[in-house]
């Protein structure tokens, strides 16, 4: 499977993308979301295929959430687990 996609990177997050399919762009990604990734610019507009190499995320994780929720949401990685962890804080308060 191939998709064509758009990365785009945070301007107020260091080592943020957010990836999104071409045709549906930022149409299904979360206001919430947006709101955290803040303000962005295009980075690049890429083919992803399964089979391809990226440099934190594996391209059949990225193609499988961007069929599933729209978008992938890429976080650098030494920040990814504290984030999680903040994330599961918030929702253990709910």
């Amino acid at each position: 499977m191939k998709i064509l996609c758009k990365v785009y990177k945070s301007l107020s997050k260091t080592d943020y993308y957010l990836f999104v399919k071409h045709d549906e762009d930022m149409s299904r990604v979360p206001d919430s979301l947006l709101s955290y990734f803040g303000k962005h610019e295009l980075a690049m507009t890429l083919a992803l295929s399964s089979d391809q190499k990226l440099a934190i995320a594996s391209a059949s994780e990225v193609l499988e959430s961007l069929e599933d929720k729209g978008y992938y949401l890429q976080l650098p990685p030494q920040n990814a687990e504290a984030y999680m962890q903040d994330v599961r804080s918030k929702n253990e308060k709910l």
